[in-house]
């Protein structure tokens, strides 16, 4: 079968650099959106030339410019965006309606992943303030989506491991805490955590699979189903050091949001829904979902103890 022509939009971002690299990898004509508004951002600039060396296609564009927009979605066959739906970095995601309109107006669009690629927003209906906005902007774009009726697959990636796993889930930190770890409550509400190549890996397996056609295909891999605790555990076997541990309640974690910054707030409810409530893995998937590992067993995902490994 012949492969689906991929257009990223959001190529250079934290998720789309990996998008594009999966979708090369897997032999698919891959094309990047390149927006005039990159300016004098070089480092942009030449992660767009390093595609380019590697056999994408660079295709001149911007969601502001709606006629060159639909230019650019006519030579494709699958639209990915990867736009930034997070607080700390830059937060886009309604800029996917002037997407929308283009797949729309274009009319030769087989698949559509808009930037999901999280929590499942459909199930975040009483999700708190502030952070409930990113779900409900999802939610707006994927009504948009439906009622132009365009073919899509939603991508619920839970954890990016690399937000969650090496800090041991401590939040405004990237890196291993030293001496001491905060559980949130009891430290054994699972979640479910997914190293962001892999992410991209799954993402690109969707495109041309009748059997994820408006569906939502949630990324569960059955060994990263782990609880904060577990993964406190496996950095202490790790470095053969043990943690001094603390724990707080879900009432002082919450009671924590006062006078934060909005997207620190943002980051204090996700982590609530996540750690407290258990909400990536508190529901099984029923109809109109699949779930990825089932659908792709050939793919040899990244366990987390060798996700961690890379930080000792």
């Amino acid at each position: 079968m012949e492969k689906s022509k991929v257009l990223v939009v959001g190529g250079t971002g934290y998720l789309g650099r990996r998008m594009v690299k999966a979708s090369l990898a897997q032999g698919h004509p891959t094309f990047v959106l390149q927006r005039p508004e990159i300016g004098m951002d070089i480092e942009k600039l030449q992660m767009l030339l390093s595609f380019k060396a590697k056999g994408a296609t660079l295709v001149e564009g911007s969601v502001a410019d709606h006629k060159s927009l639909v230019e650019a979605v006519k030579k494709v066959d699958v639209v990915i965006c990867t736009m930034s739906g997070v607080h700390f970095r830059s937060h886009n995601l309604l800029l996917q309606l002037k997407l929308v309109d283009a797949i729309k107006e274009a009319g030769n669009i087989k698949r559509f992943l808009p930037s999901e690629f999280g929590m499942d927003p459909s199930r975040m209906g009483d999700a708190l303030e502030p952070g409930r906005v990113s779900f409900d902007e999802k939610m707006i774009v994927r009504k948009a989506i439906e009622e132009a009726k365009i073919p899509h697959t939603y991508v619920s990636a839970n954890c990016f491991a690399g937000y969650f796993v090496p800090n041991l889930s401590q939040m405004a930190a990237l890196t291993p805490p030293k001496e001491k770890v905060c559980l949130y409550g009891d430290g054994n509400v699972k979640a479910v955590f997914v190293d962001e190549d892999d992410v991209a890996t799954y993402a690109i397996k969707t495109i041309d699979d009748p059997r994820t056609l408006n569906k939502t295909v949630y990324i569960r891999p059955p060994e990263n189903i782990l609880s904060q605790r577990q993964i406190v555990e496996m950095w202490e076997k790790l470095t053969g050091k043990t943690l001094d541990k603390s724990s707080i309640s879900k009432e002082d974690f919450l009671a924590s949001m006062k006078g934060m910054d909005y997207a620190s707030q943002v980051g204090v409810g996700h982590f609530y829904h996540i750690y407290y409530e258990g909400c990536l893995t508190n529901f099984e998937i029923g109809e109109g979902g699949e779930e990825a590992t089932k659908l792709y067993p050939e793919v040899n995902y990244k366990r987390m103890d060798e996700y961690l490994k890379l930080y000792v």
